[in-house]
């Protein structure tokens, strides 16, 4: 069950905190990687990740990066967006919601989940319910025909 997270910046002691509720040690990467991605509701690449952490916290390597978001992930303590093969964010925002992805920018936002409707049932196969919804829309920017030189 993901934790909504509502009260953005964690401090380092609320860092810890949370994770020892979702069962993880506190270890001092660990918490300097979530202390990053609870300062507000965000969406980073595990690049982004590697890269801040070690520009404000110290060495961190890239396998613990990776190792840690995903654990992240696995105990609801944010959301993993894959926009397409080899292109994921982890979104520190876990209320419900969807995404907005420019092609052309690479900027992911936030869609509020109430302006998002399914109308109908969707198929869904027997003995199954809707457990929820991840839905990505992908945009671009319009060529609107005018000669850029």
């Amino acid at each position: 069950m993901i934790e909504p997270i509502h009260n953005f910046p964690l401090n380092r002691d609320q860092v810890s905190a949370l994770l020892e509720r979702h069962g993880i040690l506190p270890t001092q990467q660990r918490i300097d990687i979530a202390h990053l991605l609870f300062q507000r509701a965000q969406h980073l690449a595990a690049e982004q990740v590697l890269a801040k952490v070690n520009a404000d916290y110290g060495h961190v390597s890239k396998a613990t990066v990776y190792n840690t978001l995903g654990l992240f992930v696995r105990r609801g303590l944010v959301r993993e967006v894959l926009i397409e093969p080899g292109r994921t964010f982890y979104d520190s925002n876990t209320r419900d919601h969807h995404h907005l992805y420019n092609v052309d920018s690479g900027q992911l936002t936030d869609i509020p989940a109430s302006s998002v409707q399914i109308d109908g049932d969707p198929g869904l196969p027997s003995g199954t319910e809707i457990e929820g919804m991840d839905l990505v829309i992908r945009v671009r920017n319009r060529d609107d025909g005018r000669d850029r030189r």
